[in-house]
């Protein structure tokens, strides 16, 4: 596999000369396609933070964060806005959806929005609206909300709404997809059902996936988990061929040594 992504030595200060707080501790770690990375840590571990500079949505303070080729520290604001549009796909915990818009036009948003799509690009017109809307339809489908394409989002369940975000956030097939806590506010089964929606899109689609958690059943389904304490990672956890109860266990095993992750 390629390396995807490669962090290197990364810190994140918060406060000024008198009251440094420090977020993320020289970390680094290199994640490659295809795969599916948790990252796990108590509150003020630093994990959301270093999903933040991942994302492109807050600066480091010192280190490098490469994509493939691409310093990602080293671009300038509008460069950083065309890279986080090109090649990310964002799922956060309060879904982000418009509630003026239908589930489908929720997505073809997405779409509208970006510079191309997959197979409508330079093409005007009908052809690009049809373009836009194949897309639609294979991505609901994929995610089995195609019977609620007409729906607006108050009119449907949390795990509904869930999927529809992680639609959205894949419709243009990005590199890579960042979730932060996409199950803190579902139920116990929606949760279930969104995280093996994560784990099929992991397989079948070769989607690079790295979720922020701070729950060991959701980061079960990862291949592999990143555990941080104050700002540093200290174990890592390889899947492997265990299954995914062996490797519950192992993950509680960790979390028993890093006290309440909530």
């Amino acid at each position: 596999m390629q390396h995807y992504i490669q962090v290197c030595d990364i810190e994140k200060y918060y406060g000024n000369t008198s009251n440094v707080t420090k977020a993320v501790d020289r970390v680094s770690f290199r994640v490659d396609k295809g795969e599916f990375v948790g990252v796990m840590g108590p509150s003020g571990s630093g994990k959301t933070t270093l999903l933040n500079m991942l994302a492109t949505i807050d600066r480091v303070t010192s280190g490098h964060i490469f994509y493939e080729n691409t310093d990602i520290t080293e671009l300038s604001e509008d460069a950083l806005s065309a890279f986080r549009k090109n090649n990310l796909g964002f799922v956060f915990q309060d879904y982000n959806l418009l509630d003026t818009l239908t589930i489908e036009e929720n997505v073809i948003l997405a779409l509208t929005l970006q510079d191309r799509v997959k197979t409508g690009v330079n093409q005007g017109g009908f052809g690009r609206k049809k373009a836009i809307l194949d897309s639609c339809d294979e991505i609901l489908r994929l995610l089995e909300i195609q019977d609620i394409r007409d729906k607006f989002p108050y009119q449907v369940s949390g795990g509904q709404k869930q999927r529809c975000a992680c639609a959205r956030a894949l419709v243009n097939h990005p590199k890579l997809l960042l979730a932060d806590e996409p199950t803190g506010a579902l139920d116990s089964k929606a949760a279930q059902t969104l995280l093996e929606t994560f784990s099929n899109l992991n397989h079948t689609m070769e989607a690079t996936i790295l979720m922020v958690t701070h729950d060991a059943f959701s980061a079960s389904y990862c291949g592999r988990i990143l555990f941080l304490k104050d700002g540093k990672i200290f174990h890592e956890l390889l899947r492997g061929d265990k299954s995914r109860k062996v490797f519950l266990q192992e993950i509680l095993d960790v979390l028993s040594l890093t006290g309440n992750m909530d």
